[in-house]
C-alpha cells in the first residue's frame, strides 16, 4: 500500500498529530500491511500559495499555456501526481484558529486542479477523481469541539470533508484528539489513548480490506513463481 503521509504542524518532536499518524502507520504494519510511505512535511516544503500567474495558468487550456504557465504549475502537478499515485492518505493537523494550518490550505489550493484532480462532465457536473483512494483526517484540538460551547465552531472538519469531497473523496475518516492544550494532564493523557485506540480500529479495518483485495495478475504470476521455486 502506497500512503501519502502529509504532516502539518509548526510543532516537531512535541506535535500530538505527528505523534498520532507515526503511530497509525506502526499499527498499520504490525497489521502485516506493506507499507510504503511518500512523505511531505508542508510546514518545510510549504506549496506555493495562489498568485496571479497561478490562477490565470490554471484555468487556461492546457494546449494554450505558455511556457510561463508550464512552469507556474509544475509544482501543483507534482503535488497532484503523488496525491494521484497514493493508494491512500494520511493527513495530519492541529486544528488552529477553529480550522487548517495555512500551510495545508496552500496544499489544498495546490491539489484542486481542473482537469487533474476533478473534471467537468459532458452532464455540466464537476466529478472529483479521487474515488480509490482512503483518506485518513488526524486532528489535535486544543479544546474539546465535542461539546459547547465549541462544538459549533469546528470549521475544519466541514472544511475538509468539503474540499476533498470536490475532488471525489467520499467517505473520509477522522480521528480527532481532544482536549489537549487547554485541559488538564488527566483529560489530555485519556484524548491520546482514546484517539490512538481509534487509529488501531482504522488500522485493522484498513488491513482487513488490503487482505481481502484480489491480487493483481503481477503478484499473482510472482507468488507462482515462487511457489515453484519453493
Amino acid at each position: 500500500m502506497r500512503i501519502l503521509h502529509v504532516d502539518a504542524s509548526a510543532k516537531r518532536e512535541r506535535s500530538n498529530s505527528r505523534a498520532l499518524a507515526r503511530f497509525f502507520l506502526e499499527r498499520l504494519r504490525d497489521e502485516h500491511v506493506n507499507v510504503e510511505v511518500d512523505y511531505l512535511d508542508v510546514t518545510v516544503d510549504t506549496p506555493a500559495h495562489v498568485n496571479e500567474a497561478f490562477a490565470i495558468a490554471t484555468y487556461t487550456p492546457a494546449a494554450e499555456r505558455t511556457p510561463e504557465m508550464k512552469a507556474a504549475l509544475a509544482p501543483s502537478d507534482a503535488l497532484c501526481r503523488r496525491l494521484l499515485e497514493a493508494d491512500a492518505c494520511v493527513f495530519a493537523m492541529p486544528m488552529y484558529n477553529w480550522s487548517m494550518p495555512s500551510a495545508f490550505k496552500a496544499y489544498v489550493d495546490n491539489i484542486t486542479r481542473a482537469g487533474l484532480t476533478y473534471v467537468n462532465g459532458p452532464d455540466g457536473r464537476i466529478h472529483g477523481v479521487l474515488t480509490r483512494q482512503k483518506v485518513l483526517f488526524i486532528t489535535s484540538r486544543g479544546a474539546d469541539l465535542r461539546v459547547e460551547p465549541y462544538s459549533s465552531m469546528d470549521a475544519l472538519t466541514p472544511a475538509l470533508r468539503a474540499a476533498f469531497g470536490f475532488i471525489g473523496v467520499a467517505e473520509p475518516g477522522f480521528v480527532d484528539a481532544q482536549p489537549l492544550q487547554f485541559s488538564e494532564p488527566a483529560a489530555r493523557m485519556a484524548a491520546l489513548e482514546r484517539a490512538r485506540a481509534e487509529l488501531s480500529t482504522v488500522a485493522a479495518k484498513w488491513a482487513a480490506a488490503v487482505e481481502a483485495q484480489p491480487a493483481s495478475p503481477v503478484q499473482t504470476n510472482q507468488d507462482a513463481m515462487a511457489s515453484s521455486v519453493a
